[in-house]
């Protein structure tokens, strides 16, 4: 998985990355956003895009920030609260739109 979006962006959901974003892997929960680690193209153009600086590449992780790769990944293969079977690789977060749910991580978040 290339980035990440980190716990900063909860509650902040700003949508600059989705902007940079030439592929559209930036889907959107109930309270983050979240980057399909399959269809991003590790480009970079969400990280600097990022108002709160909540976006990072997984292979240089930011102190404090470690359970979100894992949990970034999980929003795309777990099962949702909500939803019939887990998001995978939908081709695309415009295809969907907000999608209102999060990751169990994200959900327990003050």
């Amino acid at each position: 998985m290339p980035f990440v979006i980190g716990g900063t962006c909860i509650d902040e959901t700003d949508r600059s990355c989705v902007d940079e974003c030439p592929v559209d892997c930036i889907y959107e929960g109930e309270r983050k956003l979240y980057i399909n680690p399959a269809e991003c193209i590790d480009c970079g153009n969400c990280e600097p895009a990022c108002p709160v600086s909540a976006i990072f590449n997984d292979r240089l992780p930011v102190a404090g920030q470690d359970q979100h790769v894992a949990d970034n990944a999980a929003f795309f293969s777990e099962l949702l609260p909500g939803l019939t079977s887990p998001l995978g690789m939908p081709g695309g977060a415009a295809l969907l739109g907000p999608l209102g749910v999060d990751t169990t991580l994200v959900r327990a978040h003050p």
